[in-house]
Parts: C-alpha cells; sequence; structure tokens
C-alpha cells in the first residue's frame, strides 16, 4: 500500500529545495550590494540533502531529538524553519546579510531552532556523539527522566569526514558504549575542490562496523529497484555499482541523452537492457539514474523508521548527487557555482511560482494548502515549539577554603580545592562533572576523582585495589561517578567540554563541567575550544602546567601563546593567579559565571559584561610559591576577580612599578626589594586577569566614544594616580604581548619581559636568567627606562 505521505513530503521537498535555491539567488543577484563581493551560499551542496531533510523534518524526528547541520545546507535547514514559523521572511531575505539567517546554523547567531552550531566542519559531527554520552550521564543520575531519550543526529558531507576529530571521536564513543546516535552521511562523491576517490563508501562501512556502529547504506531508490525487478536489470544494477564517481557525475550533469548514449554503449547490446533503456523517454531516464538513495523518500522514511526501532549508533551511507534538481547538479565545478538569473527563472517556471510569490509558502504545490498546513503542523518535531531548555542555578558557597602549606603552587592548589568540594554534598558538588585527556593524575584531579568516582554505565572494579596492590588512586567506575576519564585527544576534552556546557539548554539539566589539559595542549584543540565557546557551552577550564616553568620538560611541553588566546577568546574569561588564595576566590567566581545569562548590561565598575556570563579559562603553574598571610576582604576579592590589585602601593613620586602575572611573583617582589634603595616609590601591580583588564579598559574607552563621560576601567582607576613620569615594567612567563598595552591605560613608558621564543629544557633559574624573567632581568629593564643613579644591587647580582 502505498505511504500517503509521500506526496506530501515531496511538495515539501520541492518548496524547501526552491526557497534554498531563491534564498542564495536573493543574497547574490537581487538584494543591493555595497561592497561589490560574492555574498555565495553553496546551492548544490544545499540541494544534496534536500530529500533527506525533509524526510527527517517532517516525519521522522522528534522534539527530543538534537541535529548538527551540515555547514553548507544551512539554506535548506533555515527553509525547513521558515515553513514551521521557526524563521522569518526578513531574515531569509537578509541571509548571509547583517541580522540575516546565518551562512552556517548558530546556536547563538540564529533565531531559528539550532541544536549545534557548525561551520568548521566535523566539529559538530562529533559535537553530537559527546552530547549522547552526557544524555546518559544526566540519566544515570536519575536527573531528566521525565522527558524521553533523544536521538543526536549528524548530517555530515562526505568530505567532512577527511576531519580527523571525527575517528577521534568514534573511538571515545566506542569506549564509552555509545547509544542514540544516527550519522548520516551525504555521499554525493564531489568535495570543494574535486570528485572523491572511488570506493570510498567500503572505509566508511569498515570504520563504523569496527566501532560497533550498524551501518545502512541507501544506495538505489525505488525507482531504480523497480528497473533492476525488470528483464535485463541486473545488467543495470550491475554498470551503475561500477560505474566511477567521476562518470557518474558527469552523466548527471549532461543529462537524459547523455545517459542513453553512454548506457546503449556500455551495455545496449544486451537485448533486454536495451529495451529497458529504450522504453524511458530522456526524461524519465534521466530521473531513474539520479533516483538514489538519498533522493528517494520511502527508502530514505523505510530506514529510518527501522533504526528508530532500537538504540544502537547506526551511520546511514546515503548516495545523493551534489546539485539534485538544479542544472548544476553532477558538474564538478558547482560547489561555489550559482545559478544564472535565467536558470533560476526556469526553475520558477518549471514549479509554477508566480512572479512576485517567491517566498509564499505554499505558492505552486499541489498538495491543498489546508492539508499542507495541517501536516506541517502535526510533524512529530514541532510537537512541542521551540526546545531550548533553561535550569535553575546552583547555589554556590560564599567561600572555598582548604587548608594549605605555606609554599604552595597553584595547580596543587587546584586540586586541594577540589578535594575540598568534592568532600560536600552540596547541590553544586554533585553537579559538578570533571574530564581529562589521560592527565587527570598530572593535573592534580587524582583527589577529587578518588572521592567522586570515574563515571562508566556499569560498574567497572579497580583491578589494583582489588588485588590489594598499593596504589595512589582508587580507579573505580560506575554510574554514580563523576569524572569523565578520556583518551588523549585535545579535541576530544573540548567537544565534550561543549556538550556537557550545553546540558542545561538540551536536556534542561545544569552540570558545572571541569576539564583538565596541559596549557601547551590548548592550541592543540584550540579550533574546538573556538566551537564550544562559539556555541555558548559553560565549562570551567584548569590549564597546567604552563609557560617555561615546566622547565625539564623543554620547547614542546612549555606555552608561550595561550594568555594571548585567553585575551583574544570571546565567550572565555582568562585568569593567572599566583596565589592559591587568588585562586579559591576565581574558582567561587567561576561556579557562578558559568551559570549566569543575562543580557550584556555592563558592570559600573568593570565595564564588563559579567551578566552574561560564559566559561572560564585557569591557567595554572606547578611552581610552588612562598603564599602570602593575609585576610581575604571583601575589596580584596573583588579586584582580584576584576583583574588586578596592588600588592604594593606606589607613592606619589613613584619613578617605577612592576606589573606581574602568576608564578613570577617571586621574582617580581624580589626585583622592586632590590630597587627600592635607588627608585623611589616603587610599586607592585599583580595582575590576576590581562584579559579582564583590557576588555574593561577597551569597553570604557568604547562606552566614552559615545558620551558616556564617567565611564572608567577597572584598570584605569588602579593606575589613575600613577606620576606620568613613571614607568612600567610588565613580566609574564608567557608572551610579553600579554601585559604590553598596560603602558597605553594613561601614557606610561612600558619595557615587557616574557617568552617569545620556543623553551628549552633547564631549571627554572636558567631558563627564567636566559629569557630575561629572573629578578635581575626586571631590575635591569627598570634601570633601562627610568632615569637616576644605577641601581647598586643589579651591580651586585652580576
Amino acid at each position: 500500500m502505498a505511504d500517503p505521505r509521500i506526496p506530501i513530503l515531496s511538495d515539501l521537498e520541492s518548496k524547501v529545495l526552491w526557497l534554498a535555491t531563491w534564498m542564495i539567488h536573493n543574497a547574490n543577484n537581487i538584494r543591493p550590494k555595497t561592497d561589490g563581493l560574492k555574498v555565495g551560499g553553496h546551492q548544490a551542496s544545499s540541494a544534496s540533502l534536500a530529500t533527506i531533510m525533509t524526510a527527517l523534518y517532517f516525519a521522522i524526528l522528534k522534539p527530543e531529538d538534537r541535529v548538527a547541520v551540515k555547514p553548507h545546507a544551512s539554506p535548506i535547514f533555515h527553509a525547513i524553519q521558515y515553513l514551521f514559523g521557526n524563521q522569518s521572511r526578513d531574515k531569509l531575505e537578509d541571509f548571509r546579510g547583517f541580522h540575516g539567517a546565518q551562512s552556517y546554523p548558530s546556536r547563538t547567531k540564529d533565531t531559528d531552532d539550532v541544536d549545534f552550531s557548525t561551520g568548521s566542519v566535523g566539529l559538530g559531527v562529533a559535537q553530537t556523539l559527546f552530547s549522547s554520552l552526557v544524555q546518559d550521564y544526566v540519566r544515570a543520575k536519575g536527573w531528566g527522566t521525565d522527558r524521553p531519550e533523544g536521538r543526536m543526529v549528524a548530517l555530515i558531507g562526505d568530505a567532512e569526514m577527511d576531519e580527523g576529530n571525527i575517528f577521534e571521536a568514534l573511538l571515545e564513543g566506542w569506549k564509552h558504549g555509545l547509544r542514540n546516535t544516527w550519522w548520516v552521511v551525504d555521499y554525493n562523491r564531489q568535495s570543494l575542490d574535486a570528485v572523491v576517490r572511488e570506493g570510498l563508501w567500503q572505509r566508511f562501512e569498515s570504520i563504523f562496523r569496527n566501532f560497533g556502529w550498524d551501518v545502512v547504506i541507501l544506495k538505489h531508490g525505488r525507482l531504480q529497484e523497480e528497473a533492476f525487478a525488470e528483464p535485463g536489470g541486473e545488467a543495470l544494477r550491475q554498470w551503475i555499482d561500477n560505474c566511477p564517481n567521476q562518470l557518474y557525475s558527469a552523466l548527471t550533469f549532461q543529462g537524459g541523452a547523455a545517459w542513453r548514449k553512454r548506457l546503449m554503449d556500455d551495455i545496449g547490446d544486451q537485448g533486454d537492457v536495451s529495451k529497458l533503456i529504450e522504453r524511458r523517454s530522456d526524461g524519465e531516464l534521466a530521473r531513474l539514474m539520479s533516483n538514489l538513495g538519498g533522493h528517494d523518500l520511502p527508502s530514505l522514511l523505510e530506514a529510518f523508521e527501522a533504526a528508530q526501532k532500537h538504540d544502537r549508533p547506526v551511520c546511514f551511507i546515503a548516495y545523493t548527487i551534489k546539485g539534485f534538481g538544479l542544472p548544476l547538479a553532477g558538474h564538478k565545478d558547482n560547489h561555489a557555482g550559482l545559478m544564472t538569473t535565467a536558470q533560476t527563472e526556469e526553475f520558477r517556471s518549471s514549479l509554477k511560482l508566480r512572479p512576485g510569490h517567491e517566498w509564499d509558502l505554499f505558492e505552486g504545490l499541489k498538495t491543498p494548502v489546508p492539508v499542507l498546513a495541517d501536516f506541517i503542523k502535526a510533524a512529530p518535531f514541532n510537537a512541542m515549539g521551540r526546545r531550548r531548555f533553561t535550569a535553575s542555578r546552583l547555589d554556590v558557597p560564599a567561600e572555598i577554603t582548604a587548608t594549605q602549606p605555606s609554599t604552595q603552587s597553584t595547580q596543587a592548589g587546584f586540586g586541594l580545592l577540589m578535594n575540598e568540594i568534592g568532600k560536600s554534598d552540596s547541590a553544586l558538588a554533585r553537579r559538578i562533572v570533571t574530564t581529562s585527556p589521560d592527565v587527570t593524575v598530572s593535573t592534580n584531579l587524582g583527589a577529587w576523582v578518588n572521592r567522586r568516582g570515574l563515571f562508566a554505565k556499569t560498574e567497572m572494579a579497580d583491578t589494583f585495589k582489588k588485588e590489594r596492590i598499593a596504589s595512589t588512586f582508587a580507579w573505580e567506575f560506575s554510574p554514580e561517578g563523576q569524572h569523565f576519564e578520556l583518551g588523549i585527544a585535545e579535541m576530544n576534552l573540548f567537544i565534550m567540554l561543549s556538550a556537557l556546557g550545553l546540558s542545561h539548554s538540551l536536556f534542561g539539566e545544569r552540570l558545572i563541567p571541569i576539564g583538565t589539559l596541559y596549557d601547551p595542549f590548548i592550541e592543540r584543540g584550540l579550533d574546538a575550544l573556538n566551537y564550544a565557546c562559539y556555541q555558548d557551552a559553560r565549562f570551567i577550564l584548569a590549564a597546567t602546567p604552563s609557560g617555561v616553568t615546566l622547565a625539564p620538560e623543554g620547547g614542546a611541553h612549555q606555552s608561550i601563546a595561550t594568555p594571548l588566546i585567553g585575551m583574544a577568546q570571546d565567550g572565555l574569561a582568562s585568569f593567572e593567579p599566583a596565589f592559591v588564595d587568588e585562586l579559591a576566590v576565581i574558582l567561587r567566581f567561576a561556579f557562578d559565571y558559568i551559570q549566569r545569562s543575562g543580557e550584556a548590561e555592563v558592570d559600573q565598575a568593570t565595564w564588563l559584561r559579567d551578566a552574561v556570563g560564559g566559561s572560564v579559562y585557569l591557567r595554572l603553574s606547578t611552581r610552588p610559591v612562598e603564599q602570602p598571610t593575609r585576610a581575604m576582604t571583601p575589596d580584596l576579592a573583588e579586584a582580584i576577580v576584576n583583574g588586578g590589585y596592588w600588592m604594593r602601593k606606589p607613592g606619589p613620586n613613584a619613578q617605577v612599578i612592576v606589573a606581574y602575572t602568576g608564578c613570577l611573583a617571586p621574582e617580581a617582589i624580589e626585583a622592586v626589594g632590590l630597587m627600592a634603595e635607588d627608585r623611589r616609590d616603587v610599586g607592585l601591580l599583580a595582575v590576576t586577569s590581562a584579559d579582564r583588564l583590557n576588555a574593561g579598559w577597551t569597553a570604557a574607552q568604547r562606552a566614552r566614544e559615545h558620551g558616556l563621560v564617567h565611564a572608567k576601567s577597572h584598570i584605569e582607576r588602579l593606575l589613575a594616580e600613577v606620576p606620568s613620569h613613571c614607568a612600567l615594567v610588565t613580566v609574564i612567563d608567557g608572551h610579553p604581548a600579554t601585559l604590553a598595552w598596560l603602558g597605553s591605560v594613561h601614557g606610561h613608558r612600558t619595557r615587557s619581559l616574557g617568552v617569545e621564543h620556543f623553551g628549552q629544557t633547564g631549571t627554572i633559574a636558567d631558563l627564567y636568567r636566559h629569557y630575561g624573567i629572573d629578578a635581575n632581568g626586571i631590575v635591569q629593564a627598570a634601570q633601562a627606562i627610568t632615569p637616576g643613579r644605577p641601581i647598586r644591587q643589579l651591580k651586585l647580582m652580576s
């Protein structure tokens, strides 16, 4: 019996393809341009997914399902959302324009129902896998069970499968017993520049089956299957299966007559095959040969509905044609190609669309409008409307403390603070989930994990403990555990943090994700970190060890640029404390900050958008330093969070100020003492966050430019009373540009010290001396930049 949905879905597929095509045409050829740039929009790449996305969104997906759409299929996605009533015509008309529908689906920039941002190919794909693991984690805790489990679905371009992070994610999914995940490969066999290699689908199939996935190959549509059942059909099947990708694409572009000639030349001397071909017109033959599984609604519905009956991960390899239904179909140059105005007019006419009615929802469709409207309204995916959840904020303790030795590193302090939190049964402690790429112990999370356990859906005992072998760490896995142990792949860490950090929005359950890694390897996972922040995922990143201070490890493990990354990365507040009491204050702030979701209102004290919130990056160190004995007053705590405070306030005739960050505090303190006899009123500025100081200063300047003359940032107030003749010496175990801007705040001469070149092995003293960031280097810089007699202690040290 024929499926009554097919005619309606066919009409909707036609409308979706038209709206996507027209959206791109409008942006490139009708909307006024002022800069002369091609707008683009990927008409051919969108078209290859029109059938698949129509089947999924209008018939298969449920509200609890979440989708990462192939970036280049963004116009198809926006067209579907327009039909659902979640997208406006104005936004479509402004596609790729200011405040219009985005080039690639964006959780933060689009107003329609985007589940996962995509754009940097491969990342959205992996996000679905890790989001499925997070869903399992949430439900294992007994949270969110009032809602049904959803499937995490990725729509993937076949060339996107070249991205290495996808295969890193597959391995992690296998380790953690992945469920409820569908990856639909748009196997159009064309990449940006060319046609893909022969037999690639076999490699895909082998990879996925090896990782425990079901694989469903959608190669032939119903028209082809019916033709194969005719006399001579088996020969046609063999010809199609053996046809090289480039030839199939070329013949698709050339059309029915070319198909006929080639088929008759290759297999037409067989009587039954000749008759099969001759029974069809050129148009019918072209439709037959382009009726691949990924463009056949009955085949797609059957495959998707069968996969809904179980929770195993499934990879659908759906054969498609790039540019399907458009005059660009099959051409190897179609990726960046755009239909001409004449071609668009011909396409419009073929769909019976009246001029001026191109944006109308149901113009030109055969199905009666009330039937279409009711069908869309009844689509399972649309049953709950918008699907963004919120979650209650968790209370944060008034202070976080732990007994500390007199000499301590910030990395060790982080471990002690986490252990202290782990002792508690507060809601905050229960919602913390930690993760690390095989560096849990070496980043000082071991004590936390001993207390809270490792997460797995089934219990696994610690064999060493069972065999009574002494060990510092108890590695027991259970559904009660709160730590995800990952393999050593930083991309996976950041995508896992992205998934954990969106739990409140995707699953309605608040998590407090904390990830740890070695600071230099932020750069290895930087694309995924940027992706997580772009999605507005919320997490805390503790990166340690850092800098050349990790002296024995050498240049490959010594970070230089990460402080600049922390300053430049949107959505990430970066801190580098020197002392553990500073870290405790910052960590408490971070627990609250990552839960904020207010409007972009500026703080009148700092001119930062703290009401919005974001993620937090802690750059920590393994270097033990003497801890100050002091009371943590509210004013001091506020200054630490705002980015800096005076360790020693300069006098009215100050000649020089030393501004330091992080573990170079002892060198800065020593340098101030050494020059005190020969330079007046020396000041010592502790910078806990160059990022927040700089952001606040920039925002305050912008506010003044817009007439808010009273706007003054935290760093402007700190330096307000420093005499104009005073010089600044800044020092950081990182790139000197991190603090070099401080002199621009009020026009003070500045010498910025730091590390500009790859590190090397040695002792801390060796490397600090070599890079000029020891006490002697600071004093030398101060002597060179300030007038007055030579600094006597410098001569003694020399």
